[in-house]
Formats: C-alpha cells, structure tokens, sequence
C-alpha cells in the first residue's frame, strides 16, 4: 500500500507530540485499553449521565488515506465515544446539494458540493454525554489556520488542510444532529433510540464490534 508522505509525516508528528508530553499515541492508548483489539468495555460509572446523538462524518479528503482513516476512528474510540452505527458511502452530486442547500448561493457553496461528492467518506452516529459539543471541541474550529493556534491538539489543526478540507463534519445542534441523522441513516429513529436504547446503553457494559465498528451491549453469560 502506498502511504502519501504529507499524510505519513502528520501522523507521526501527532503521536510524536503526545509522546513528548509523557503520553502515549491515540492507536498505542486504544491498543492497549482493548486489549486483544476486539473489545472495548465501557462501565456504567462511565456513562453515567444520558447520553446525546450526534452525526459525525470523515470527510473524503481524509477519508483517502487509510492511515489517517484509522487514527481518526481511534480519536473517537479514544475520546470515550459510543458508535451507534458507522458506514462507508460516496454521495452524488444531488445527495451533496441538498445536505448543504442551506448554503445555496454562498461564496463557497459550489466548491463545498463538488468536494463532498469526489469520493468515499465515513458516517458516525455518536453517543456521548454533551456529544454535539465534545465532537465539535475534538474537530475544532472550521478554519485550519484558526484551529492550529486556538485548538492545536484539535483534529482539524493536525490533520486538515483548507477550510473545505478539514477531515470532518459535526451536527451543531441537537435539530441539526437529529436532520443529519436521518439524512445519512434514514432507517435510524433517533426519538426510538432514545427511549428504549439509550438507557441500555448507558447502564449496560458494551463491547466494540471490530467487523461492524459499532458498540454493542455485552451479553451477560
């Protein structure tokens, strides 16, 4: 496999600076909680206020590079994240339209619709106390060069590289995670998760699915 040498070098810039600081990698730190890498508890002290949706999406630009795919993924297993459900899809140029039709007629509407629709990215649904806000705290700011000097360990300061490539997507509010949810899962039910899963959740002991990528809740023998 070929490995882009810009990509390569903000990787290990990234786990070189959490090293420096006396801490290990995000994939060293998920390695070693998972043990054997096919499961992950998360205890109910853990979880214990109820726990928020939220849509995150790895954008293509990100989504391009394998290894910058996967320590992405770690930063929200890392970050205690619940992956409600997970999926790879490319969009046409009609899907990327009308999720951003609200920026119709915008400066950057038209390079933001050709750019999501030019190849694969990933689709979280997210689980987490305050989730809209901790994912937006770990993206960081829109901008890249904002991002880099007020949120330097942010994900979009490591690894974005304009405003329009800047790896991810966030829901901003809980209107906006409940319309992006069904935008990109439209058989999930947010309101039904809710009440019967979410309580499961965040009692139960879950373990992680490494072939779905999803968090399940561990079945007691």
């Amino acid at each position: 496999m070929e490995v882009d040498t810009a990509v390569a070098t903000r990787l290990l810039l990234c786990g070189g600076a959490a090293e420096q600081k006396g801490e290990r990698s995000p994939a060293f730190r998920l390695k070693e909680r998972t043990g054997d890498g096919k499961i992950m508890l998360l205890t109910a002290a853990r979880l214990s206020k109820v726990l928020q949706l939220t849509l995150a999406a790895i954008k293509p630009d990100a989504v391009a590079h394998p290894l910058m795919l996967e320590a992405l993924h770690q930063r929200i297993l890392e970050n205690n994240f619940v992956i409600v459900r997970c999926k790879d899809l490319v969009w046409s140029r009609k899907d990327s339209e009308r999720f951003y039709s609200e920026h119709s007629g915008r400066f950057f509407y038209q390079r933001l619709v050709e750019f999501m629709s030019s190849g694969p990215m990933r689709a979280y649904i997210l689980a987490r106390e305050d989730g809209i806000l901790h994912w937006r705290e770990l993206m960081g700011p829109t901008k890249v060069f904002r991002a880099r000097f007020t949120s330097p360990a942010s994900i979009r300061a490591q690894y974005g590289l304009t405003d329009t490539r800047n790896t991810t997507h966030g829901s901003d509010s809980v209107e906006s995670a409940q319309r992006e949810i069904s935008f990109f899962f439209p058989d999930f039910s947010v309101e039904e998760w809710m009440k019967k899963e979410e309580p499961l959740f965040r009692s139960g002991q879950l373990q992680f699915d490494q072939q779905k990528q999803i968090h399940t809740l561990l079945v007691q023998s």
